[in-house]
C-alpha cells in the first residue's frame, strides 16, 4: 500500500495542510514542525504524487531533459549537472534520449506524452536546424542547449565551440606540431558542434600560417570511442603523416589514442593529443588527456535557472536570451613531454 499525506501527517502529529506546505517549501513554518514532517517523510519513504500535485497546482515540480545519447559521456555528465542544479531548486528531472538521428524522432519525443508530464523542457538539439526554429514555438516553457538553432523562439545556452577548438589547436601548434589531424568532422556540416569545431581548427592554422590540408580532416559518423578508434586505424593504414590530433570530443580522442599506442607510436612524443569536453575519464587515461573544459556546470546552472523563470512567468513575457559559457584549456600528459 502506498504511503499518503495522511500517513505522514499522522506520524508527525500535524495537519495534512502542514505536510503539504513543507513539501512545497512554503515559508513561515516553525523549524521544529518542519523537522518533524521531514523526519516522518524520510521514515515512511514518502514520495509525492506528481500527477496529483499537478492537478491541484497546475505544476508537477518536474522538468524534462532531452539529450542525444547517454552513451556519450559528455551528455551523461551534463545530465548529472542538470539534476544537481534542478534538485537544488526542488525540481525533479525526467531524462529522455533521442535514440534516432532524424528530425521526426526528435520532434516525436519533444511532443510526446512524457514531455507533457513536465513543467518545462531543456532540449539539446541534434538534427534540427535554423530553418526548423518555428517548430520549437511550443506552449511548454523551453530552453535550448547546443549549437543548431540561434535566434530561436526561446532561450539558448551553448558553449564557444569555435574558440574552444581554436585554443586546442593553438596548444598543439605552440608545442611545435604542424601536421594536425582534425578528428570528428561531419561532412558538409556548418552549424553544429562538428562544423564549429572544424572552423576553430582552421582559424588556428590560418593564424599560425600553416596551410589547411583537407587530407588531415577525418570524418566520423558518431562521437564515440569506437568511431575514434576506427577512424585512427584507417588513418594509420593510409600512411598519412601526422604529429598531433585535435579531437572534437574526448571520447574520440580516447579511442584514437589507444590505437596510436597499439601501433607503436608514443604519446605525446610522436603524436600529441587534445580532446574537448573534459569528461571525468580524461583524468585517468594513460596518458591523461589534455582537453577543453566547456563549463558544463555553468551550462546546467544557467539553463535550469532560466527554465524556472520561464515556468513562473506568463508565456511570451520573457524575450529570448542567449548565453555562451567560458572555456578553459586543461593541459595534461597527452601534450606534455616528460
Amino acid at each position: 500500500m502506498s504511503i499518503t499525506l495522511h500517513d505522514v501527517a499522522r506520524l508527525a502529529g500535524v495537519s495534512i495542510k502542514t505536510v503539504s506546505n513543507v513539501i512545497n517549501d512554503y515559508p513561515h513554518i516553525r523549524p521544529d514542525t518542519r523537522s518533524r514532517v521531514l523526519a516522518a517523510i524520510e521514515e515512511l519513504d514518502y514520495r509525492p504524487n506528481l500527477s496529483a500535485r499537478g492537478l491541484r497546482s497546475g505544476r508537477t515540480g518536474a522538468i524534462g531533459l532531452i539529450i542525444p545519447d547517454l552513451r556519450n559521456a559528455y551528455f551523461a555528465e551534463l545530465a548529472d549537472a542538470v539534476m544537481t542544479a534542478a534538485h537544488k531548486r526542488g525540481l525533479y528531472v525526467l531524462i529522455e534520449q533521442m535514440g534516432g538521428y532524424d528530425k521526426e524522432s526528435e520532434l516525436a519525443i519533444l511532443r510526446g506524452p512524457r514531455m507533457q508530464m513536465v513543467d518545462g523542457i531543456l532540449y539539446s538539439v541534434l538534427t534540427l536546424g535554423q530553418e526548423d526554429a518555428a517548430l520549437l514555438d511550443i506552449p511548454t516553457p523551453l530552453v535550448l542547449l547546443g549549437d543548431r538553432i540561434y535566434n530561436g523562439p526561446t532561450d539558448h545556452v551553448t558553449m564557444p565551440n569555435v574558440e574552444g577548438s581554436r585554443v586546442a589547436t593553438e596548444h598543439l601548434i605552440g608545442l611545435g606540431r604542424r601536421r594536425l589531424l582534425a578528428l570528428g568532422a561531419h561532412e558538409d556540416e556548418i552549424i553544429g558542434s562538428a562544423g564549429l569545431r572544424l572552423r576553430g581548427y582552421q582559424d588556428a592554422l590560418e593564424a599560425a600560417g600553416i596551410p589547411f590540408d583537407p587530407e588531415l580532416v577525418v570524418n566520423v559518423q558518431n562521437w564515440h570511442r569506437f568511431d575514434g578508434a576506427e577512424a585512427m586505424r584507417a588513418v594509420i593504414a593510409s600512411g598519412i603523416r601526422f604529429d598531433g590530433v585535435v579531437a572534437f570530443n574526448d571520447s574520440l580522442a580516447l579511442g584514437a589514442m589507444r590505437v596510436v599506442q597499439e601501433a607503436g607510436l608514443r604519446v605525446p612524443d610522436d603524436v600529441a593529443f587534445i580532446g574537448f569536453d573534459d569528461i571525468d575519464e580524461t583524468r585517468y587515461s594513460l596518458p591523461t588527456l589534455s582537453t577543453i573544459d566547456p563549463s558544463r556546470e555553468e551550462i546546467a546552472e544557467i539553463a535550469v535557472g532560466w527554465l524556472l523563470e520561464r515556468i513562473g512567468a506568463p508565456r511570451g513575457s520573457i524575450a529570448p536570451r542567449e548565453h555562451e559559457t567560458a572555456i578553459r584549456l586543461v593541459p595534461r600528459e597527452s601534450t606534455t613531454l616528460a
